[in-house]
């Protein structure tokens, strides 16, 4: 009887729509309104346009078609990311989503591939991944079951982070959202509760539960419920970006490229219709005007769009969610791109969300788990990627020695130490990163563990090097035969969208 009944958003964007995709999902045959507000006059950062495979969860539990949502969204299909530069000038490496086993389960394979790797030269650890393999030769397939390599592929999404925003709006309003048009002027409260919201044209707005998308201004979580900002720049000290489009390539690669740089580094991702560029940097070790420079360098193609910077801070909110209000997306926090992960921490709120769906009396019980179950994805996300900084060997510029150099959270180092010695990780719930994740970047950066685990030596044989090499070879040699990556999207989902 005491179920909350209006939801208000505050804010558009991709974070907007999700959250109101999500609730209007859940909701659909229930007495529950959903109202979402958002200005015409006010623009998105709208350069979210890499994602990880849970992602595509998100267009299967609302029942999306993920063709039709690809076909209208201009999207590529991603197998990983491809690292340049980033231990040493001139090296590189790959971190592939899916698996890597080469029939084995993992943990024991990579122990008998560090086992045999080290006695007998064995091929390098990403010539065992369906996904690396694919994305060297500029192959795609969909994952399999059965018994083909393709049953260890996941793949995620590069998209039009616009054109998203603009598909989950038309889901959301066929489902019943309401959205208004305004902007936000004034935020009521009563017992530390938001009550209600007014807008530039008088509008009043009433709710049981606020949601907070109104991205680094933080609106409601910080200019109203006061919640401060936990400051993570110690360890990702990259603050800015500067952003920019080219047109398409002809053949279009499936894989996002982030290239070290100077100050930072540099991405490049391929849609159907164009390329999706930007420059992450530190402003302490680089000028805007320097880091535009750097980035119209590197392009590749015409340019469609003038750079612009973005500025941010690395961190989140002391509480995601406060009193009746949830803040999503850069209103909650905000973890550097390099992994990609923005888009999945907004899903990821709204799941600890409907885990602990509270009534009108939003129990502090329920508000405090959930906080502590997103503060633990926000950690974990933030110490994956500080680990692609603090191994680097590179001491060529100010900024690279210091991310050389620099503390590391208790956390990370504590998860380091336990690769070192065991060439695993400690136990978490629920993670986002495999340890094929920890693995593929250890490795790529030249970190190593100590030795391989002691369950493995008796499995010491010539026999296995022999089935070892060969999979590796049958591995390439069955992605030989499949099609391009560039053929398979123009056979299967080619582009709809409008240019």
């Amino acid at each position: 009887m005491n179920s909350i009944s209006k939801y208000v958003i505050v804010g558009g964007g991709t974070t907007g729509w999700i959250a109101a995709c999500v609730l209007a999902n859940q909701f659909r045959d229930q007495a529950c309104s959903i109202q979402l507000i958002e200005s015409d006059q006010i623009g998105t950062i709208g350069v979210g346009e890499s994602t990880i495979p849970p992602f595509l969860e998100l267009l299967q539990s609302l029942n999306i078609d993920e063709v039709d949502f690809i076909k209208k969204t201009q999207a590529s299909f991603k197998l990983g990311i491809e690292f340049n530069d980033w231990r040493v000038k001139g090296e590189s490496y790959f971190h592939p989503f899916g698996s890597i086993t080469a029939g084995m389960d993992e943990y024991s394979f990579y122990q008998l591939w560090l086992k045999k790797q080290r006695q007998n030269n064995l091929p390098g650890l990403q010539s065992f991944s369906i996904n690396s393999v694919m994305a060297q030769q500029q192959k795609f397939f969909m994952p399999q079951q059965g018994q083909t390599p393709l049953a260890d592929s996941r793949y995620a999404l590069h998209l039009d982070a616009t054109l998203v925003a603009k598909y989950l709006k038309n889901y959301a309003l066929e489902a019943g959202v309401v959205r208004t048009e305004g902007k936000l002027v004034d935020v009521y409260q009563a017992n530390k509760h938001i009550t209600k919201v007014t807008l530039d044209n008088g509008a009043e707005i009433r709710g049981d539960f606020f949601i907070d998308c109104t991205g680094f201004n933080a609106l409601l979580i910080d200019k109203h419920m006061g919640v401060k900002y936990i400051d993570w720049s110690q360890y990702l000290p990259c603050d800015r970006a500067v952003v920019a489009q080219t047109k398409g390539p002809t053949e279009i690669t499936p894989n996002t490229k982030a290239s070290a740089s100077d100050a930072g580094w540099i991405w490049r991702i391929p849609l159907q219709t164009r390329v999706g560029n930007g420059y992450v940097y530190a402003s302490e070790y680089c000028t805007d005007e320097e880091a535009k420079a750097t980035l119209l360098a590197q392009l590749d193609g015409e340019l469609l769009t003038e750079p612009r910077v973005i500025h941010f801070k690395t961190g989140m909110r002391e509480q995601v969610w406060q009193g009746n209000c949830l803040s999503l997306g850069l209103a909650s926090g905000f973890i550097e791109p390099l992994e990609s992960t923005a888009i999945h921490l907004v899903v990821r709120g709204m799941v600890h969300f409907m885990r602990n769906l509270p009534n009108k009396k939003c129990q502090a019980a329920l508000r405090n788990e959930f906080n502590r179950r997103i503060r633990m994805d926000y950690e974990e996300i933030r110490d994956f990627i500080v680990l692609h900084y603090c191994l680097t060997q590179r001491e060529d510029t100010p900024f690279w020695r210091y991310c050389k150099s620099m503390a590391l959270p208790d956390s990370l180092q504590h998860t380091l130490d336990y690769f070192k010695a065991s060439g695993s990780l400690p136990e978490q719930m629920d993670p986002l990163f495999s340890p094929v994740s920890w693995r593929s970047v250890c490795e790529g950066m030249g970190f190593s563990p100590e030795s391989h685990s002691p369950l493995v030596n008796s499995q010491d044989n010539h026999q296995l090097t022999e089935q070892l090499q060969d999979y590796a070879e049958s591995l390439t040699n069955f992605v030989e035969q499949l099609p391009s990556h560039t053929d398979f999207i123009q056979h299967h989902c080619a582009s709809t969208a409008e240019h």
